[in-house]
């Protein structure tokens, strides 16, 4: 490899890369959004940030996340190529190639080192100005209108939202982080796919095959190996989207009956209510433990099985390699790289296997937060008493009063007192 050329080699490949990742993830997105029902929850929570209309500074700044992240994945590529030359020079028993290498390690570390500083404030700073945003506007279209007191009124559409403290303060924030986690991360591994794999395409040799010669073989098993252990765990970790669900709508359910008990202490102490509020929450804290249990027990499965593909696939390249390696066709520098570039083509092959427990919190969050909104936005629909101050008097024009349940008791009172009158109710 030649250092000297590497830093304009570098540059080029970012620029092509940053413009063909800006395209294809765009794509991306579109066709989560048109084509997926978990993609059109993510934009109606996303759209209004992110429209270029409101601000082009999110999507600025995100596109700067997006040029560390390719950063990242040159770098990891310079390091591999690296480690050949490194593990060569030790073959080759050369001290003056070696301590050179020594050298440029100390320049590729210290690039990763700076390029994962920055990546962590500039993916904190975006983070935390989209919570900003996304919970003041759940805030403002909480309390506009009304809305958190025709939603308690309205008996339909309170059992459709539990906790909605919960959504602003909690699931905001897991909206936002995993959003931006499971993006950066399909970045990084698509790229480092495409990258490593032409890199695996000039370490990998042929293999025999029940007679038959196959050239690069070993690029084709890795991608037939991680196709075959991603369907199996997605089999395994989809129950965990629903028990996610169910872990945080228990837990605020327990959460809120606790607060209740000092919320109403005086009455239940008053009425000796102790043993029936103590029932309550054992129940639904039995609810919490059960669904705990499940999580665990679905975790060990889908875990264990990923554990077990991670663990194969560390001698796989070796296996593979070891046969040119003693027969004279490849150094050992060669021999340490494949090994490198496999493990990190296999672990960016794997990574929406090994992310699906993620993903299966998230689409939790997105089910609970579009809930809380669609039942904030029919809340706007329904009708309230338009409220208007007058100097003296006090006129009811058409006013209806209805149950909880819908019964009306007051229908459509027209009432008019002028200052000084009185009315006994």
């Amino acid at each position: 490899m030649d250092w000297s050329k590497e830093i304009i080699d570098s540059l080029i490949w970012l620029a092509k890369s940053m413009a063909i990742t800006s395209v294809c993830f765009s794509l991306f997105v579109w066709g989560l959004v048109r084509f997926t029902a978990w993609g059109r929850q993510f934009w109606a929570m996303a759209q209004g940030y992110l429209t270029p209309r409101r601000s082009i500074k999110p999507l600025a700044f995100f596109a700067f996340i997006v040029f560390l992240t390719l950063l990242e994945v040159r770098i990891s590529l310079i390091h591999s190529n690296w480690y050949n030359t490194m593990y060569s020079s030790l073959q080759d028993l050369n001290q003056s190639v070696f301590w050179t290498q020594m050298v440029v390690f100390c320049f590729i570390a210290a690039a990763a080192v700076a390029n994962a500083l920055l990546m962590y404030y500039a993916e904190q700073r975006f983070r935390i100005n989209w919570i900003e945003w996304l919970n003041r506007n759940l805030l403002d279209k909480w309390l506009d209108n009304q809305a958190y007191y025709k939603v308690q009124q309205s008996v339909e559409l309170d059992n459709k939202l539990d906790n909605p403290d919960q959504r602003i303060q909690q699931d905001v924030q897991h909206y936002v982080k995993h959003s931006l986690t499971l993006a950066t991360g399909v970045i990084a591994s698509v790229s480092s796919i495409v990258s490593f794999t032409i890199l695996l395409w000039g370490l990998a040799g042929s293999m025999n095959v029940m007679g038959v010669e196959i050239p690069k073989m070993m690029v084709f098993l890795v991608f037939i190996y991680v196709l075959i252990a991603t369907v199996i765990a997605v089999w395994l970790g989809k129950p965990l989207i629903r028990l996610n669900f169910d872990n945080e709508k228990f837990n605020a359910d327990y959460r809120y009956s606790l607060i209740r008990v000092k919320e109403y202490a005086e009455s239940i102490a008053f009425y000796a209510g102790e043993r029936v509020e103590q029932n309550v929450l054992y129940r639904q804290f039995n609810k919490v433990i059960g669904n705990m249990w499940d999580i665990v027990y679905r975790t060990l499965k889908f875990s264990g099985f990923n554990l077990v593909v991670t663990q194969i696939s560390v001698v796989f390249p070796l296996l593979i390699q070891v046969g040119r390696y003693f027969a004279g066709n490849i150094k050992l520098g060669d021999l340490m790289q494949t090994m490198q570039v496999f493990g990190r083509l296999h672990g960016n092959l794997s990574y929406f296997r090994n992310v699906y427990d993620t993903f299966a919190s998230y689409k939790a969050t997105l089910d609970r937060l579009t809930g809380f909104e669609r039942v904030i936005n029919a809340s706007a629909d329904m009708k309230g008493i338009d409220v208007t101050y007058h100097e003296t008097d006090v006129i009811f024009e058409d006013v209806t009063v209805k149950t909880p349940s819908d019964k009306v008791l007051i229908d459509k009172l027209n009432l008019s007192l002028p200052q000084g009158s009185r009315l006994l109710i």
